[in-house]
């Protein structure tokens, strides 16, 4: 399905848009399923706005997590074989899938700070890789993803403090001055698959009237042994659960130094992971 090209650009960049991998009726469909189960409220949100200031967009639309826990149609997405097959081809074995996601991001909505997702999941060995499928066109003006090319050759790195009027986690991931930031413009059904050590982030939404929608799956490494325990049981493709060991609740981290006149990440920290589930 991919050819040679875009397998190179996703091992030397780390990410790959694989364009109009789901059609537009598909896609349709997912969009208005989502925003009925927002309606509905038939599981809570993410917990983290349930203190935040009512007029924040987030509280009305919060973000879903693990939706194919209880719900056929986002587990039937989490194991579509048109991802496993583009995950297979790019990673050369079949991973596990361990987490689904729904960010609804509303007009006047905050993005995400720079950040890493094997942070969060501590895939050991190997990394974790998502897939991030456009439920509406994405651009800058509706805060679409942004990504470091080649950072997933980066290890994971000592988070800072991030500005929480532009972000609603209140974490991030410092990069040197002049590094590269691209914006991941997107159609509905195109799907951005990124490696879990790629450092990438969204500002907000600035529109007064677009959403941007995305569905995401996140999967680990065939080989990979351990998992955060928020993101157990890891599944197969065909749905049949996996042993898999549960993580440490920390991992070592890294900060930039200047050798010979050069930023060099130094792995020098340690740090605990309280939340796990980005």
């Amino acid at each position: 399905m991919l050819t040679p090209e875009m397998k190179a650009q996703f091992a030397r960049d780390g990410y790959l848009i694989v364009r109009g991998l789901f059609s537009p009726t598909e896609t349709a469909t997912y969009r208005d399923h989502y925003m009925r189960l927002n309606e509905e409220r038939r599981v809570p949100g993410d917990t983290r706005f349930a203190g935040a200031n009512p007029s924040d967009p987030l509280v009305k639309y919060p973000r879903m997590l693990q939706m194919h826990r209880w719900d056929e149609i986002s587990l039937n997405w989490l194991l579509d074989r048109r991802i496993g097959d583009a995950l297979t081809e790019l990673l050369g074995a079949e991973p596990f899938a361990v987490q689904t996601m729904i960010y609804f991001k509303p007009p006047g909505a905050r993005g995400q700070a720079l950040h890493q997702d094997n942070y969060y999941l501590r895939a050991q060995p190997g990394t974790c890789v998502a897939a991030w499928m456009a439920l509406d066109e994405i651009d800058e003006a509706n805060g679409c993803l942004n990504v470091v090319p080649g950072s997933q050759s980066w290890p994971i790195l000592c988070t800072t403090q991030a500005n929480t009027q532009e972000s609603f986690t209140d974490i991030t991931v410092p990069i040197p001055e002049g590094t590269p930031v691209i914006p991941a413009r997107m159609q509905p059904g195109d799907v951005l698959f990124f490696n879990g050590q790629l450092v990438h982030g969204s500002s907000a939404n600035r529109t007064q009237d677009r959403f941007r929608r995305s569905l995401i799956g996140h999967y680990i490494q065939g080989d990979s042994q351990q998992v955060a325990k928020h993101y157990h049981p890891a599944l197969r493709f065909d749905g049949s659960e996996v042993t898999i060991d549960t993580s440490p609740q920390g991992s070592q981290c890294g900060i930039w130094v200047t050798e010979n006149g050069k930023q060099v990440v130094e792995v020098v920290g340690y740090e605990k992971v309280e939340r796990a589930t980005e």
